[in-house]
């Protein structure tokens, strides 16, 4: 069983930069692939990003590829996601999850589990 805390989320200004975190409970967390999505209001889930188990290789959705970056620390049981260049359209709640099976494909959310609660990013014009 893993839980997963994001923190972090804010109100930023447009242009701004924000850090997300996503704290693990767990020993298994440097086993684990982590992804980070997002949901607007009346929108559906959508991928951000993922970062392998060791931390070697990463993905990204391509509404945040070039401003958005994840990272993680396993000693530290957390993964990160560092946001520049904010814009109106990246206001949402942000969320970190494990990924428990690649059978859907890359950033679907089907492939994720033990879902964080949340964190409100929220970028101001």
């Amino acid at each position: 069983q893993v839980q997963l805390v994001e923190s972090g989320g804010g109100l930023v200004q447009v242009g701004g930069s924000l850090r997300l975190s996503c704290a693990a409970s767990g020993r298994t967390f440097s086993t684990y692939a982590m992804g980070w999505f997002r949901q607007a209001p009346g929108k559906e889930r959508e991928f951000v990003g993922t970062i392998t188990s060791s931390g070697g290789r990463t993905y990204y959705g391509e509404s945040v590829k070039g401003r958005f970056t994840i990272s993680r620390d396993n000693d530290k049981n957390t993964v990160y996601l560092q946001m520049n260049s904010l814009k109106p359209e990246d206001t949402a709640v942000y969320y970190c999850a494990v990924q428990i099976t690649d059978w859907y494909g890359l950033g679907d959310p089907r492939g994720f589990g033990y879902w964080g609660q949340g964190t409100q990013v929220t970028v101001s014009s």
